[in-house]
């Protein structure tokens, strides 16, 4: 995240997180140690499981904020903070200690993916930006990771590239979603910026309107090779694919050939992907060009994908765009994240409500993912933080209906995944690149059970609560009501 204009990154939260922390101040409970959890309720896109990202960003943001005179004096004109709070914040630094999964884990809902402890107005303030970038970036990264899962269906394999900056939320938007789309598979961007700074593999083609600058389709084709003769794709729909893109295409690759270079690949933007991409292999393998690439695009979703090799289509490369970049899609467009205060100067919290479901889980945890004897998940059982590993036979609740409950079976072997990535407000690990963080990606979902990864109706991973901290939850919310009179 970075700073804009004279601004630094403290005032990129909402007004109540600065409107809390003067309150706190004010109350003298500013220094007390509290301990926020950051979960999500529900998968995205209906799935299965999600691909967490984003945390080396967020932590990014963490080692820098502080604020600067220009963010004090915006602040101050405000009319709503005191001197004495504004002077406490010159010299204000993050200082928590912050436990996470590893970046391009597989992460499920009512689990805290990353937790903050530390002095409760450090804690408050972070809130918004931590689920700005978690929330955008995991949902992305669980979209190419659904959308390669799609094209890896087909026999003969498929990769997936992001094209989709013209249409993301903004440049931040575009930049971040380049990067996520990455974690969860994409080989490559199209946008030049993201590849400059994350360090990725720029791709691209051309657009109809080289076509239509030159006299005719051939010597459009003629003109791009002869620039680009070892890079050359061609987008073959400006006109009819079938009857003069594909031919004009081989043309072209036939004259790249006696020059001594080959047609990297040719594209297909529009009509029926499935039965044109057949239709321009079979072309392209009988003319003795088998290495000639297929890329789609064109709106593609997983979906759209699913139904190109269900109907026998031949693409290779699919540049997602829209569904990709914004998460869009069903069940997508945002993932709901949620920042909850669990536990303050070393009691309890929790936000009780009338849906069992956005009930909170109180106190300070960890997270045992179990493996079964052939190295899959099974299951994965959130325990208080003193709390051993799941034992054979030991019973374990569901987190939104505790009425659901089932035993723990033998022959798991039990690992806590997260890991402290900030202590005392310093990194305590270097950062991971991005190729590092797309394999975990693909390590992990090939270790989620049979049916997890299917785009509809997915098994369902099971997320428990131990016995010990259902029952601390069941407590809680006994004295909760007693003392509210509920």
């Amino acid at each position: 995240m970075t700073a804009s204009g004279t601004f630094g990154p403290a005032l990129f939260t909402d007004l109540y997180q600065l409107t809390m922390m003067q309150g706190y101040f004010v109350s003298g409970l500013h220094t007390q140690d509290a301990t926020f959890d950051l979960s999500f309720r529900r998968a995205p896109y209906r799935g299965g499981y999600a691909v967490w990202a984003g945390l080396e960003p967020a932590l990014e943001y963490l080692s820098g904020l502080q604020f600067g005179e220009a963010d004090l004096t915006y602040l101050d004109g405000l009319g709503l903070f005191r001197p004495d709070f504004l002077a406490a914040l010159r010299g204000w630094r993050f200082t928590a200690r912050v436990t996470a999964f590893p970046e391009g884990s597989v992460v499920f809902p009512h689990e805290p993916l990353l937790t903050v402890r530390g002095p409760l107005w450090e804690a408050q303030l972070v809130e918004t930006a931590l689920l700005n970038v978690l929330n955008f970036q995991t949902l992305i990264a669980t979209k190419a990771a659904r959308c390669l899962s799609a094209a890896q269906a087909a026999a003969h394999g498929g990769e997936i590239v992001e094209f989709g900056a013209r249409r993301a939320q903004g440049p931040d938007g575009a930049l971040g979603a380049a990067r996520a789309a990455v974690i969860g598979g994409a080989t490559g961007t199209s946008n030049v910026q993201a590849a400059a700074r994350y360090a990725l593999r720029v791709t691209g083609t051309h657009a109809h309107a080289w076509v239509e600058s030159f006299p005719d389709e051939l010597s459009a084709f003629r003109a791009y090779a002869a620039l680009y003769p070892d890079a050359t794709t061609l987008l073959l729909d400006t006109f009819d694919t079938l009857r003069s893109g594909l031919p004009n295409a081989l043309t072209v690759a036939r004259e790249l050939r006696a020059a001594g270079h080959e047609l990297r690949g040719v594209r297909l933007d529009s009509g029926d992907l499935a039965y044109l991409s057949a239709q321009v292999r079979s072309a392209l393998d009988g003319a003795g060009f088998p290495d000639v690439r297929i890329v789609a695009s064109n709106d593609l979703s997983e979906f759209v994908i699913q139904s190109v090799i269900q109907g026998g289509g031949r693409v290779d490369v699919y540049g997602i765009g829209t569904q990709l970049a914004t998460g869009g899609g069903d069940g997508g467009g945002a993932l709901g994240g949620v920042y909850k205060l669990v536990a303050l100067g070393g009691q309890d919290r929790m936000k009780l409500t009338g849906d069992p479901a956005k009930t909170s889980v109180p106190g300070t945890k960890r997270v045992w993912r179990a493996r079964d004897g052939a190295g899959r998940y099974a299951l994965d059982v959130v325990t208080g933080q003193d709390e051993a590993a799941p034992q054979p036979g030991g019973r374990v609740s569901d987190p939104a209906n505790p009425l659901r409950s089932r035993r723990i079976p033998d022959g798991l072997s039990w690992a806590d995944p997260r890991v402290t990535v900030m202590d005392a407000g310093q990194r305590t690990r270097p950062a991971e690149s991005l190729p590092e963080l797309q394999a975990r990606a693909h390590a992990e979902l090939a270790a989620l059970p049979d049916g997890t990864r299917r785009l509809l109706n997915p098994h369902a991973y099971h997320v428990s609560l131990s016995a010990e901290l259902q029952g601390r939850r069941d407590a809680l919310i006994g004295a909760l009501r007693d003392r509210h009179g509920l």
